[in-house]
């Protein structure tokens, strides 16, 4: 049966189309359940929906498969979800409403429809003759669908009394629109409320907590007192922003101070705004990255950025808000006009990006009650109110939790418990929460992935030597960490006779492996980068080709992508070619054993020479760069020595750099820009590029007056004149002060990004004073480097090309995801390393340290430990006593407690402990033993720690 519709469609150029749509109706649709004999087919898959859909319910002790509206679908997700719900029907209809109103959820929905043992059941509704319905006039799109939802919950009801014990069998509707269930028992369709529903199921209680709370249900649970103005309506909203009243921006939260954040609205290519926001009733309700509209406050009621530290320690007996006036009052600061920035208040949220968080319960102190507060891990998230009766049971557990609103009269956002993760403290629970919390996908690689990867045993074939150069008898080696397994990268460089050199660096060739558009291609364009924590690592790719057929191990032969250059002594390049080849390392070494084969005069073998070659001319290529601008910052790291047996860290020391850091880096910097000039010769419209955006003028304020108080100029006008004034920056008797300048200057750059080419201009490189760069050297870990291989493989006819690689939108929005994918992995890498260091210090005991004070705060310090590449901050003020007279001056900047001035990179000696009073943030404390600024107010040593008041402890890594 077909049904057509004919419209008239009006294009941009002004001509008039006629558009004829046809949309086909079929009678031989399968229902799916295994009770049913009629609509069958003559080779039917599977039944889905059980014929015992045993599940006891005091509303129908019957056997029943249930049909859950689109709300109750995208509101009420975490039920469908948990195992107890099974033999469900998921109509078209609905599954089509939900793809449109969040992806998130209809991924999540599908990932359930396609795990076998939940028995849900997707039937297309739209497509079968006896459901379809069309829109009668003057219906709404949403009273159409729910008109659609009745009609096939109704057929199904109907169609399944006609099969053998069928009349037993019932279809409940669930919807949580009381018109709509109205209808449906008008129709003679059972239909319930989601949460009365899962109130009537015998022996799962725990159910309960995994309701989501409709609107009705919020405000039940919260006071009348009116805490926060109106959000307006979107139509407000987009009136606003379009005539300007309203800007449109991302809602980013401070992490230090609960009553403060910022709106970054996008302005032309990559300029944006930061429009300050302060205080409850700005802040009005919005969660960090939230797309937000906000209205600007009039100039004279602009404020600067708060210098204080807050942390939102819960409610102060009621939650009217009374309790944060005082914070407030600490934000207010006097400050000169220049000092002051666009400060606005959000008056409506345009989209939520709101996702389950992971923390800890804080039990409600009134006895037997089922309100509680949810400590989110992420400090800028909001506590988040919840209802369970199973609060006993999840103290000390690390959970999951989601919001459902946020009502204006509730201090706190409501919402439902999710699951439990495990213990606090535990390991794998903690890494369990880090990579939730960062959004890294960690799951196992699925079969459908699995299915791609090379049967084994696998060797190079011939039809593998196809437009590929055999490499096997160079002498290459490869130079690593300690203990790494996926080697992307190897080199060599030889005497070629004619009094120039022959320098080469080999890649893994995993483009060889990874075919576009497949099951495994799009799992690693998902994934975007391997994610290195402490003691484990998220692969990318299967460990088959991250460790094995891609790693360049030694003296195996290996698929690789090369780039050779012909050199004279001076590192001058004469000539470049690129080539598919193989190679066979002849040796795999670490930084360290590299370094000694250089350093060791009795050593003269192949490997050490060609070293030795590469050195010398690493030092020229570096020399050169640093000479034309590039910069050289500082990002002290550290590294752990983990125990054997409990893989608990040992010992925790700031990594030593030496020159074979610096000469695979070169290297590798010369061979990425090398390929990028090549793809953008190739195809100036779609290449895949990285860039690094000049930081703006205000990012090197912090910078020009730390070496502004020690008598020094720092210029900041191009990046060569930044790298000279940091190289002539130096204070006799402080050998350490250019580190911490360098240390200042890392942070006040700008992130860098991959883009493409043909929807950008701008392709320099402020950091390594380049015009065109790019990534290539790390396609094992790096997803951005398998599209470059491709690129070029197609530019060196290698390989042929596909359509997706040629379409500049589609590689801006793979840029935009591979972007995301690494900012997220580097915060991961960095909690790894802030947990590892808690557990170090939790050995370890209380210590004394000499630290440098990094930042100046208008109520504390920031230090810096270079012994162990920590920076924690050191507070003078306590709530609970009153603390010293503190004097701020943003201008050099300075803290004076007491009539001690603690000035920036000031030397200081600290006691640093783990506080781990608080399970949800355990921290390193840290706390000031010298200079002593007033005898009583010394730290004194203690049992459970060595501070008053102390702050949360930062790793610092380098991006």
């Amino acid at each position: 049966m077909l049904k057509s519709k004919t419209f008239l469609k009006k294009t941009r150029s002004g001509r008039v189309l006629k558009v004829v749509r046809e949309h086909y109706l079929r009678d031989d649709i399968w229902c799916g359940s295994e009770l049913c004999v009629e609509c069958r087919q003559e080779s039917p898959p599977p039944p889905v929906l059980q014929r015992d859909a045993c599940r006891e319910s005091s509303l129908c002790a019957s056997r029943h498969y249930i049909i859950p509206d689109t709300n109750v679908v995208l509101h009420q997700i975490d039920i469908l979800e948990d195992p107890l719900i099974n033999n469900v029907i998921i109509l078209q209809t609905v599954l089509q409403e939900v793809r449109h109103r969040s992806a998130p959820i209809y991924k999540r929905i599908k990932d359930v429809i396609h795990n076998a043992s939940k028995h849900f059941y997707t039937f297309t509704n739209e497509h079968h003759r006896e459901t379809f319905i069309e829109r009668e006039q003057g219906e709404s799109a949403n009273d159409r669908n729910d008109r659609a939802i009745r009609t096939a919950a109704r057929w199904y009801s109907e169609h399944l009394k006609k099969a053998p014990d069928g009349e037993e069998l019932q279809v409940i509707l669930l919807t949580d629109d009381k018109g709509n269930r109205e209808k449906a028992e008008g129709c003679g369709v059972i239909a319930y409320k989601c949460e009365e529903y899962i109130k009537s199921l015998i022996g799962s209680p725990e159910l309960m907590d995994r309701l989501a709370l409709c609107t009705d249900d919020a405000n039940e649970i919260t006071s009348s007192k009116i805490l926060f103005p109106e959000h307006l309506p979107l139509s407000r909203i987009q009136a606003g922003i379009k005539s300007g009243t309203f800007l449109q921006g991302v809602f980013r939260a401070s992490r230090d101070n609960y009553l403060e954040a910022t709106v970054f609205v996008q302005g032309d290519g990559d300029d944006g705004t930061e429009i300050l926001i302060q205080g409850l009733q700005n802040l009005n309700r919005a969660v960090h990255q939230d797309l937000v509209a906000v209205e600007l406050l009039p100039r004279n009621l602009w404020v600067t950025p708060s210098s204080v530290v807050l942390v939102d320690e819960g409610p102060k007996g009621d939650e009217d808000g009374d309790g944060d006036e005082e914070e407030q009052k600490m934000l207010k600061c006097d400050a000169s006009e220049s000092m002051l920035k666009p400060t606005g208040k959000i008056v409506g949220i345009i989209k939520r990006n709101w996702r389950p968080f992971c923390g800890m319960l804080s039990r409600s102190e009134i006895k037997e009650a089922t309100r509680h507060l949810f400590t989110p891990a992420d400090r800028r998230i909001p506590r988040i109110r919840i209802e369970t009766r199973q609060a006993s049971a999840l103290m000390g557990q690390r959970i999951m939790v989601a919001i459902d609103g946020w009502p204006k009269s509730s201090r706190y956002p409501n919402g439902h418990f999710v699951r439990s993760l495990g213990s606090a403290g535990d390991k794998e629970t903690e890494t369990e929460v880090l990579l939730l919390e960062h959004d890294v996908p960690h799951q196992p690689f699925s079969q459908a992935v699995l299915s791609f990867l090379p049967k084994m045993p696998w060797a190079i074939a011939e039809e593998d030597m196809r437009n590929r150069v055999d490499l096997r008898k160079l002498c290459v080696c490869s130079v690593d960490p300690p203990g790494c397994t996926d080697i992307d990268d190897a080199l060599h460089c030889r005497d070629l006779g004619n009094g120039n050199l022959e320098v080469g660096v080999h890649i893994a060739d995993v483009s060889h492996f990874i075919r576009p558009g497949n099951t495994l291609d799009q799992e690693a364009a998902s994934r975007g980068t391997t994610v290195y924590l402490c003691e484990k690592r998220i692969d990318m790719v299967p460990e088959l080709l991250s460790s094995n057929l891609c790693s360049l191990r030694c003296n195996v032969d290996r698929l690789a992508f090369s780039c050779i250059w012909e050199m004279n002594h001076n590192a001058e390049i004469i000539s470049t070619r690129f080539t598919k080849s193989v190679i066979n390392s002849k040796a795999s070494l670490t930084y360290a054993e590299a370094q000694l084969r250089i350093d060791d005069t009795n050593m003269n073998d192949d490997v050490t020479r060609s070293l030795r070659g590469l050195n010398a001319l690493a030092k020229i290529l570096k020399k050169r760069r640093i000479d034309k601008g590039a910069l050289t910052l500082s990002s002290p790291e550290v590294r752990f020595h983990m125990d054997s047996e409990t893989h608990d860290p040992i010992d925790l020391q700031a990594k030593e750099l030496k020159e074979t850091n610096s000469l695979v880096e070169e290297f590798m910097l010369l061979a990425n820009i090398s390929v990028a000039q090549k793809i953008y010769d190739e195809f100036s419209e779609c290449a895949l590029l990285r860039k690094h955006p000049a930081p703006p003028p205000s990012n090197y304020d912090i910078l020009s007056k730390a070496a502004k108080a020690k008598g020094l100029v720092i210029r900041t006008d191009s990046a060569k004149a930044l790298a000279d004034s940091l190289d002539m920056a130096q204070v006799e008797g402080f050998s350490y002060f250019n580190t911490l300048l360098r240390i200042l200057g890392t942070r006040c750059m700008m992130q860098a990004v991959y883009f493409c080419s043909g929807m950008d201009s701008d392709f320099h490189h402020y950091g390594l004073a380049s015009p065109i760069y790019t990534h290539f050297t790390s396609p094992i870990r790096r997803y951005a480097d398998i599209i470059v291989h491709r690129l070029l493989a197609v530019a060196i006819g290698a390989d042929c090309t596909y359509s997706d690689l040629m379409d500049k939108h589609k590689q801006a929005a793979l840029c935009n995801n591979l972007n995301y994918r690494h900012k997220m992995a580097q915060y991961a890498q960095r909690a790894s390393v802030a947990f590892h260091t808690q557990l170090f210090f939790k050995s370890r005991g209380i210590q004394n340290e000499d630290g440098y004070i990094l930042f100046v705060r208008k109520n504390a310090i920031i230090v810096l430990i270079p012994k162990f590449g920590l920076e924690g901050t050191v507070f003078f003020e306590n709530k609970e006593k009153r603390g010293p007279r503190l004097l701020f001056d943003e201008e050099v900047p300075s803290l004076t407690v007491e009539g001690h001035t603690f000035n920036m990179f000031d030397r200081v000696k600290v006691t640093i402990s783990l506080d781990a009073s608080n399970i949800q943030h355990q921290k390193i404390r840290m706390a000031l033993l010298e200079p002593v600024y007033r005898r009583e107010h010394v730290p004194k040593r203690t049992t459970g720690g060595c501070a008053e008041v102390t702050r949360e402890v930062k790793c610092i890594n380098s991006s």
